[in-house]
């Protein structure tokens, strides 16, 4: 099963913002037995982000899974340009504008703001392209949505980490199943990644597992990690690994 991810944000482009959501989305992607085949990062534009909405589309992953600009200002666009992308209406959803009144009421009660009542850029997040469920924001004002479209899952989720990681985990995760997966790690002892290099495209011919190489340096060890789905065909590749002379050990990240 593949997936692709979709960043959204002038500051991750511009490096004042370490894309540290891309790399949390993939592992949890990873873990529920999903090869994350691309990760794309655009900008703030209605247009950049539904170019690249529409062409993950044409891929047809199983999911996709877009974070970012969700919020009340300008550049917060990327509701309006997936409803774009998919040609669908943004309408108001109601859920969500009573969602957004008892939080910003709540914020009120608490001293955090002046005023509770929902001016623009509030009833902004209220909307949702036609035909999505929202996600409950349980970190944040902004809702997230889920649109199957074309058979893919799309997930749309704030950018701020706290709110993306409490909607991946309670909204999004639940909503994709589970199936067995396998991630190992090892050292193997040689010198040289060149030396390791045949054996592995040989290993990835024979064996349906996919094998990424960590190099050390020059020096004792090489990282790999082997992703399989299922724990034998790990110890195939381990055990022709063996036969050919490359010593295995765990390796502790």
């Amino acid at each position: 099963m593949f997936a692709e991810i979709l960043t959204i944000g002038d500051e991750l482009l511009s490096g004042n913002t370490v894309d540290s959501n891309a790399a949390f989305i993939a592992s949890k992607l990873t873990e529920r037995g999903y090869w994350v085949r691309r990760i794309t990062t655009v900008g703030d534009d209605v247009e950049e982000i539904k170019v690249a909405v529409m062409e993950i589309l044409g891929r047809k992953p199983e999911v996709l899974v877009i974070s970012g600009g969700l919020g009340p200002t300008h550049d917060d666009v990327t509701m309006l340009a997936v409803a774009e992308a998919l040609e669908r209406k943004l309408v108001q959803c109601e859920e969500c504008l009573e969602r957004i009144k008892v939080f910003y009421e709540k914020l009120y009660r608490e001293g955090y703001i002046d005023d509770p009542n929902l001016n623009e850029g509030r009833r902004k997040m209220t909307y949702l392209p036609e035909g999505a469920e929202p996600l409950e924001n349980t970190e944040g004002a902004a809702p997230g949505a889920f649109i199957e479209h074309d058979g893919v899952k799309i997930f749309v989720l704030p950018g701020m980490p706290r709110e993306m990681k409490a909607m991946l985990e309670k909204e999004v995760l639940p909503r994709l199943g589970k199936r067995k997966f396998v991630q190992r790690k090892f050292l193997a002892e040689i010198t040289d990644e060149s030396k390791l290099a045949p054996l592995l495209k040989e290993a990835l011919e024979e064996f349906n597992v996919r094998i990424h190489s960590s190099p050390k340096g020059f020096g004792k060890y090489i990282g790999l990690i082997i992703f399989a789905e299922d724990e034998k065909e790990v110890d195939k590749v381990t055990q022709f690994l063996n036969d050919r002379g490359i010593s295995l050990e765990p390796w502790k990240l």
